[in-house]
């Protein structure tokens, strides 16, 4: 498969990085790396007695208290009040007493610099010079919590963060005993420390906010309510002067982005809702005298890319705003100009890390940089010391504390300038150019130092090594437990080798299409190991369909020769190709014209005519399969669901997507006004429990014909629900589904062949439905249908029927082929089927973990390859066991009874 540039110019330089660095020594420094790494993350948080790392470090912040009273501009306090998902930043500076504010956002990517902005108020003080703007990269996972960890600790969070971040319950992930810039405010007493919003920040910092109110950052239904609880705290806080730091992180516009995607109609609004919020903050500082040191920041924890979703590393995810803002900066900054252009799709102004926020706040507040940071001090900043020698201590303190995390990793002996040891006159490696170039910087400070002015090619030079020494231990930053590893494979080698062997045992090899089914599954672990082929991978399954379900109708045909069967084979093939085509997905061509952007969205009453067609068929399939019922009752029961679960969808669309509501959608969604979405959808949800419990009742007391009956029953049930879960855009894949089932009941495909076909259109729906590999494709935009707020277990549970819908879909399919055979004779069926899906699911899991496992030190093993583990986690025991084996052996069973 075709790589693009960027991919292979970062495989390059991950081919560069393991011949230079992850050689022979690999695992020793890793090794030394990773004790020193646990060493210092182990460390108390500071006590006020306690905030220095060093006495030359007391001496520079000896340094800068002086510049502070000789100009009181030169040093900078944060006091934050609340966190947010957006960040504002709101940094006071006085004599007496220093503050600072931060408001974050979750997600700001270009909504802040572009010409579409709602941030005018933003963009003026940009131009006016109050404004330092910056784009943070933000390194995956693009989640809130390890972006968070990112800002307060200026390190590298470990990847499990992101299985974190979705657990509201989670408290192993606190940060309350780490050397943090909020616990040096809070022990060098500069203030109280506030936080409203995300309650992401109380989870990661326990007992450490004197005022707070946190909010749900997964009840992605609501971004209104979310905000306001925020913004209702801003104005008697404003009067207060009492607090160090405040932070505010507000909600709402990743929550529209997750509903309805960044182009979304209310994200304009909201924009400007927010843009209003800096201007009340900004306005205070000019206005208060209490205020009028207070630097305020607004940053984004993270971006978000087209479909609404973030997690991965795609360049709208990776590039959020950072901006600084003050009316002190007009005397250091430079006015630039907004709205401006990107240099690279989202990249504006000058490109930052994310994680470098963490000592330019130290600096300004004057107290050390946190032990494990691995962040540099943004150099725009320098011109608040106004001594040559204040700038470099700046620099080198910075330099220094990332010196302590290399050495733990290489060893001291190229970095000391009085070891016999020349880096310079050693082979070009990552790791010895890094030590020549310290060795001359560090010669250079000290004759810099005696001098008037800083030498800018010394700074650039700085600024050069600290990002080379940033990119080089971001990299390196793992640690691996290879036992536990290695026992994890094996134990799922030994899952696949017994799957095989009870596979033996029923007698399933041999059968002529074992072959077929092995091929399929060797391929598909073997392209595990090539991370283009795990970003692309929805093309496997495109093409592994496309070509089994040609050869399926070929047999077809030559056993029955009817003109019926050519005609289904035919619409079948069509049906898949309309399903390829419906959503493009992956990252090569994630943005590429694919049905639904080309056609649908242009064309929405189409778009609700397909779905109100659907929606008076499964009607008339239901009354099929009520006729035992009395007329009256299931008429009415039938009319009051489908009624309600299609009331629910021009609803939730209408305000998802109000673009694609229109026409006699827009009429119909008129007639519904004033009536609850929550009850709606309950009303649905409450109808499909009673009918699914006749459905048992029936399969119980009918006999076979109520057994089949009811079989029929539930998958015309659970295809409701499946519609409820899904945006509006893929509904009509459910009738294209429905087409390739139908035409597959008319073949005689044996228990391996129906196992093929499963697996083949399970994973061929769920990209086509938008999934991927990738966390950011993960939708939450269906997580709290019908429910009020945040719970675990229904939000877990409609988070994955909303995201596999599709393949939920042909496993009850699948059922009902399964049925066929157990009826025909073949009562075995289900276990031969269950196997053969345990022996792929097993064998794909170990192949999977072996490719992590080799490639860990690769540049994409926490872009690619992790994601990719842990979506392969939710196939086998979400998929796999939960849904394929608990609920496809419920229908079976309810099936097969007699």
């Amino acid at each position: 498969m075709a790589k693009s540039a960027r991919a292979s110019t970062r495989k390059a330089n991950n081919r560069r990085l393991v011949k230079n660095v992850f050689g022979p020594a690999e695992a020793a420094r890793n090794e030394r790396l990773s004790a020193k790494l646990l060493e210092l993350a182990k460390q108390p948080k500071p006590e006020s007695s306690d905030v220095n790392m060093n006495t030359q470090e007391e001496d520079a912040n000896d340094g800068a208290k002086e510049d502070v009273q000789d100009n009181e501009v030169t040093s900078m306090d944060v006091d934050s009040k609340k966190p947010s998902s957006g960040r504002i930043e709101k940094k006071r500076v006085d004599k007496r007493k220093q503050k600072a504010s931060k408001i974050v956002f979750k997600f700001l990517r270009d909504f802040v610099y572009s010409d579409a902005s709602g941030f005018d108020y933003v963009q003026s003080l940009i131009r006016d010079g109050s404004a330092m703007p910056f784009t943070a990269n933000a390194r995956s996972p693009t989640v809130t919590m390890p972006r968070i960890k990112s800002m307060t600790t200026g390190s590298i969070p470990s990847f499990v963060d992101l299985i974190l971040n979705f657990d509201e319950a989670d408290t192993s992930s606190t940060l309350a005993s780490q050397d943090t810039w909020l616990a040096q405010i809070k022990a060098k007493q500069m203030g109280k420390l506030l936080m409203y919003g995300d309650d992401t920040w109380l989870k990661l910092f326990p007992n450490t906010f004197d005022r707070e109110d946190g909010t749900s950052s997964f009840f992605v239904a609501d971004f209104t309510e979310v905000d306001n609880n925020v913004t209702r705290n801003i104005a008697p806080e404003l009067e207060n002067n009492d607090w160090g730091l405040m932070v505010l992180h507000y909600l709402g516009l990743d929550h529209i982005g997750h509903k309805a995607g960044p182009k979304s109609s209310n994200m304009f609004p909201k924009q400007r809702e927010m843009d209003g919020i800096v201007k009340t903050l900004f306005e205070a500082m000019e206005s208060k005298p209490h205020l009028d040191s207070t630097l305020l920041v607004l940053c984004g924890d993270h971006g978000m890319n087209d479909a609404g979703n973030h997690g991965a590393s795609s360049p709208g995810e990776t590039s959020p705003a950072l901006v600084f803002m003050s009316p002190r900066l007009k005397k250091v900054s430079h006015r630039l100009p907004a709205p401006a252009q990107p240099k690279d799709e989202f990249d504006y102004y000058s490109m930052v890390e994310q994680s470098d926020l963490a000592p330019t706040i130290a600096a300004l507040l004057g107290f050390p940089v946190s032990k494990n940071n691995l962040g540099a001090f943004i150099p725009d900043f320098l011109p608040f010391w106004h001594k040559t020698s204040d700038q470099i201590q700046v620099l080198v303190r910075n330099a220094r504390q990332i010196l302590n995390i290399i050495t733990a990793a290489f060893g001291s002996e190229l970095f000391d300038a009085q070891s016999s040891v020349d880096p310079c006159a050693l082979e070009q490696t990552e790791i010895n150019e890094l030590a020549c170039q310290w060795r001359r910087i560090n010669k250079e400070a000290h004759v810099l130092a005696a001098g008037n002015k800083l030498d800018q090619k010394w700074l650039d030079d700085m600024s050069q090594w600290l990002r080379r020494a940033q990119d080089l231990m971001s990299s390196m930053a793992s640690n691996y437990d290879m036992p536990k590893l290695y026992i994890g494979q094996a134990i799922a080698a030994v899952a696949a080798t017994t799957s095989t062997v009870v596979l033996v045992s029923l007698g399933t090899h041999r059968d002529g299409q074992i072959l077929p089914f092995s091929l399929m599954t060797l391929s598909y672990g073997a392209m595990m190991y090539a991370s283009s082929y795990v970003e692309e991978e929805q093309h496997f399954w495109y093409w592994s369909s496309s070509i089994w379900l040609v050869i399926q109708g070929v047999l077809h045909i030559r056993r029955r020769n009817s003109l019926a069967d050519i005609a289904w084979v035919f619409v079948a093939l069509v049906a898949l190709r309309l399903t390829r085509g419906w959503n493009q997905t992956g990252q090569k061509f994630a943005g590429s014209p694919d049905i639904v952007k080309s056609f649908i969205v242009t064309h929405p009453q189409l778009l609700w005519a397909i779905i109100t067609f659907g929606y008076i068929l499964m009607s008339f399939r239901l009354l099929a399969r009520l006729k035992s019922l009395p007329s009256l009752a299931s008429t009415s029961t039938t009319s009051i669901l489908l009624m309600s679960a299609y009331s629910f969808k021009l609803g939730f669309t209408s305000e998802d997507a109000p673009e694609l509501v229109v026409g006699f959608a827009r009429s119909l969604n008129d007639m519904f006004v004033g009536q609850s979405l929550l009850w709606r959808a309950r009303t649905a949800f409450i109808l499909l429990g009673v009918l699914f419990g006749y459905g048992i009742y029936r399969s119980f007391t009918g006999g076979r014909n109520g057994q089949l009956q009811s079989a029929y029953l539930f998958h015309h049930l659970y295809t409701i629900f499946g519609i409820t879960q899904s945006r509006a855009t893929n509904i009509p894949l459910f009738l294209l589904s429905d087409i390739l089932f139908h035409a597959l009941q008319a073949t005689d495909l044996s228990v391996t062949g129906i196992t093929i076909t499963a697996i083949l259109l399970q994973y061929t729906t769920f990209f086509a439905f938008g999934g991927s590999n990738a966390i950011s494709s993960v939708d939450l935009s269906s997580a709290y249908n019908g429910i009020s707020g945040f719970n675990f277990f229904a939000v877990g549970f409609l988070t994955l029927v909303s995201n596999w819908a599709g393949p939920i879909f042909w496993t009850s399919a699948a059922n009902l082929l399964l049925l066929r055979k157990y009826h025909d004779g073949q009562r075995n069926a289900f276990w031969q089927y269950i196997t053969l899906q345990t022996v792929f699911v097993s064998a794909t899991v170990a192949l999977v973990m072996a490719a992590c496992t080799s490639l860990r030190t690769h540049l994409f093993i926490w872009t690619v390859f992790s994601p990719k583990y842990l979506y392969c986690m939710a196939w086998s025991l979400g998929q796999h066991l939960l849904i394929n084996i608990g609920f496809g052996g419920l229908l079976f069973w309810l099936g097969s009874r007699n």
